[in-house]
């Protein structure tokens, strides 16, 4: 009796986590609206941001280019708790940490080793159809530089 409790208990929380995805404005396929953009030449360009439920957690697939316009991919699955997940295929960071800051937002920071090297903010538009991603980068020389991109969702 109490293995079916503990297997129901286990079906809702999935259940429950689910919804909640499927909810959330974050997810679904989102692509880059250069014109509303403001990216600087020679930095890397998200052209699209999938979310998506990974049992759960949540998983982020980014294509794009790098700053030398060659075809970038990377991924990272994890929760908007704030603690660093791994990142796979991004050669300028290892780890990103996402907040859930309300339902619209989130903040990240990405890190290399245990040095940041961006920090960011997402917003969804209350009627769920753009978002915007504010971030900063800190180059190796500690310069940084700023970029506001615009995403569309699919």
């Amino acid at each position: 009796m109490k293995a079916i409790s503990v297997l129901i208990t286990l079906v809702l929380c999935l259940i429950g986590t689910a919804a909640y995805s499927a909810d959330s404005p974050m997810m679904g396929k989102w692509k880059l609206n250069e014109a509303e953009s403001k990216i600087s030449a020679g930095m890397p360009k998200n052209t699209s941001v999938v979310y998506e439920a990974a049992g759960d957690s949540v998983k982020i697939t980014v294509d794009g280019v790098d700053a030398d316009g060659k075809p970038a991919r990377n991924e990272w699955t994890g929760k908007f708790d704030g603690k660093d997940y791994a990142v796979k295929g991004d050669p300028t960071s290892d780890t990103r940490a996402y907040q859930q800051v309300d339902d619209h937002t989130l903040t990240f920071t990405s890190k290399k080793g245990d040095k940041v090297v961006v920090t960011g903010r997402v917003v969804v538009s209350a009627d769920g159809k753009t978002r915007r991603v504010d971030t900063t980068v800190t180059d190796a020389k500690g310069q940084k530089s700023n970029a506001s991109a615009v995403y569309n969702k699919q």
